[in-house]
């Protein structure tokens, strides 16, 4: 199972120093925890600043790779992307790319990642965000990596997007990409949503508000065991991760 943290510093209280702090923190727990995926979302940044928290996340993310070396961890190595900017994806040294639905296509990123990265690896991660199988099958025709499909579910903090349903998730899933559930996703729903094709979870709350390392338990706890029988629902607090925010 794929687990994909997706940032918003804004989320956190304070000032911008604070807020920059805290997500940097989070970014190096979600790597020391083997987060699969992050995605620097800071869309609101201006591209120079955008490009410093980036660097600052990369150096963040080497240092708790080296440590994993260091203790002998065997757990594979967290890949960070920046949301639609190949340019800063290039310049800091970032794995690869998240694209928008109505963004450049893959193909294209691809090619510019190749004409633009020669010496230091030639294939970009690229991730885009989907929101119908239509979209999931265009991803998959120009060689995205992987697409993160949403709302699957709908969102207390925004009732007004209409989620695509896990009917819509299971036919995303039939296309030859992974495809990654994202919106209202939950750890009471997260299995739902894998046993529906899904090949992850992708999410800004859950991470951001919680011990990234329980939450990635939980999460691969319920990808590994069968679908609790009614009357014997798992428990959060039965696992030692009593407290947890669920939402995704």
């Amino acid at each position: 199972m794929l687990l994909y943290y997706i940032t918003d510093r804004t989320q956190f209280p304070g000032d911008e120093p604070f807020r920059r702090s805290r997500l940097l923190e989070k970014i190096a727990e979600a790597a020391r925890s083997s987060v699969d995926y992050i995605q620097l979302r800071e869309k609101d940044l201006p591209a120079r600043q955008l490009e410093s928290l980036a660097r600052e996340a990369m150096d963040v993310m080497r240092d708790a790779a080296t440590a994993r070396s260091e203790t002998g961890s065997q757990k594979l190595e967290t890949r960070l992307l920046i949301n639609s900017r190949t340019d800063i994806a290039l310049v800091v040294g970032a794995d690869g790319v998240h694209l928008r639905s109505d963004d450049i296509s893959p193909s294209e990123v691809q090619k510019i990642w190749n004409q633009c990265a020669r010496g230091r690896g030639t294939h970009a991660v690229i991730g885009v965000s989907c929101h119908s199988p239509a979209d999931v099958a265009r991803a998959a025709s120009q060689a995205a990596d992987f697409a993160v499909f949403a709302p699957v579910w709908e969102k207390k903090d925004a009732p007004d997007a209409c989620p695509t349903s896990l009917d819509a998730l299971r036919q995303a899933c039939l296309e030859k990409i992974p495809v990654l559930a994202l919106g209202g996703v939950t750890l009471e729903n997260a299995r739902s949503c894998l046993e529906a094709g899904a090949a992850g979870i992708a999410g800004i709350r859950l991470f951001q508000k919680n011990e990234i390392g329980k939450v990635v338990e939980a999460l691969r706890v319920r990808a590994s065991n069968p679908t609790p029988r009614s009357g014997n629902r798992e428990n959060v607090g039965d696992e030692g991760h009593k407290g947890l925010r669920r939402t995704l």
